[in-house]
Parts: C-alpha cells; structure tokens; sequence
C-alpha cells in the first residue's frame, strides 16, 4: 500500500510539473514534450502496478485501488490535454 502511495504521489508531482512548457524559439516550432511524456508513461505503469497489487491481494483494496486507477485514467486524460494546450500555444 506504500508503494501505491508513493506511486500516485509521483505521478502528481510530474502532473503538476510538467504542466508547463513552452514554445521553442526557433522559428516558433513547439519542442517535444518529454516531461508530459514521461508522465503519461508513468501514469499507465502506475495503473498496472495497481492492478497488479489487486490480483496479488486477491481483494479490491476496499475500493481505494479502483479509485487510484480511476484518478491515473484521469491524470492521463490531463496530460493529453497539456500536450494539445502546450502546442497551441495556450499559457492558461
């Protein structure tokens, strides 16, 4: 349950830091966005790792473990979001 902690915490903190990019100079092309990247990748490995500690436990983990998948499909959803903004340029 501490790693299902940690691993949430992790996922937030590169949610909330990698929220803010900019564009390059260079002729106003966007630069890649490997923080976002990264954090989305994170996000589906933080899903599997709690499924995974769902079917080891045998147990839905009172629903707190749904509840932890739900919030990294949301997270995911965000990311995706801040990609698109990010690349249209919206500073909001």
């Amino acid at each position: 349950m501490k790693t299902l902690f940690w691993t949430c915490l992790v996922v937030a903190g590169l949610v909330v830091g990698g929220a803010t990019l900019g564009k390059a100079p260079v002729r106003g092309t966007p630069r890649p966005h490997p923080n976002l990247a990264a954090a989305q990748k994170l996000t589906a490995e933080a899903s599997q790792k709690v499924a995974a500690a769902q079917r080891a436990n045998e147990f839905d983990l009172a629903g707190h473990g749904q509840k932890a998948k739900d919030l990294l499909e949301q997270a995911s959803a965000e990311l995706k979001l801040a990609v698109e903004a990010a690349e249209a340029g919206d500073s909001r």
